[in-house]
């Protein structure tokens, strides 16, 4: 999954195709698919464990809700072919459902907890807004010299007075 990884961040995921990928790794196709039933399946264990990755990097950092606002932004900047495998691409992942896998539940934890609320509301729109921050900006379609004053300005937005 790893050699996905890189080559999709290198040139891009039209470029990760099973025939690449078996010959990148030295195997034949059919081992291949016997790890990954599909393109499909490839992208979306390339997407968990982007998840589980940004999860990490919320972690990592303090509950405040900047710190992880900038977290966040700063994976998407670090890794857009793997946040395009999480957000972008079609998906056989569940995110709005009870059953959820794991590592998608832990990334959304990260940004509840620098968000919380009684029911989550709180933590999707703010995951809502840093996201689309963070397509917006990998599009160039923000203004590079206004990221900071973009933050600052969600992150009054977002949190509360007395959280502040």
């Amino acid at each position: 999954m790893g050699v996905a990884r890189d080559l999709a961040e290198a040139d891009g995921w039209a470029a990760v195709t099973m025939r690449r990928l078996a010959g990148e790794l030295g195997v034949t196709q059919p081992v291949l698919y016997s790890a990954f039933a599909s393109r499909q399946a490839l992208i979306d264990a390339v997407a968990l464990s982007g998840f589980r990755d940004l999860a990490l990097e919320l972690e990592a950092v303090d509950a405040l809700p900047m710190a992880r606002m900038c977290a966040y932004l700063k994976f998407a900047v670090a890794h857009p072919r793997v946040y395009e495998a999480m957000f972008s691409l079609p998906s056989g992942l569940a995110f709005a459902a009870e059953e959820k896998p794991e590592p998608l539940r832990r990334a959304f934890s990260g940004i509840r907890h620098a968000f919380p609320d009684a029911d989550g509301t709180r933590a999707e729109v703010a995951w809502s807004t840093l996201h689309g921050l963070a397509t917006l900006q990998a599009s160039g379609r923000l203004r590079a010299n206004a990221v900071q004053a973009r933050l600052d300005l969600a992150h009054r937005m977002l949190t509360p007075l007395e959280a502040r």
